[in-house]
């Protein structure tokens, strides 16, 4: 398996809204490595390593988020993979 990094950006109404937590959960469920945190301007900042499929699917995932968020924008740039083996929510 060759794994890829996307370095994502959210913004809208995603803070207070427990994406953070939702999103842990989404990475987990589909193998994924990385962390979540919430930027001080608003947004929500994640990155996402694993498999690619399942990379997309999250980065996918994110344009919609946790029911009570409201997304208004996704920003995914590709990176090369750290080799990170957990995932975390950062504060």
């Amino acid at each position: 398996m060759t794994a890829v990094r996307a370095h994502v950006f959210i913004s809208g109404y995603v803070q207070g809204v427990n994406f953070r937590f939702y999103t842990r959960q989404q990475a987990r469920l589909l193998g994924l490595w990385g962390w979540v945190r919430n930027m001080p301007d608003g947004r929500v900042e994640a990155v996402f390593e694993g498999e690619e499929a399942a990379v997309n699917k999250i980065v996918n995932w994110c344009r919609s988020g946790p029911p009570s968020a409201q997304v208004g924008d996704v920003a995914a740039s590709w990176e090369e993979p750290e080799g990170l083996r957990s995932f975390e929510v950062r504060i």
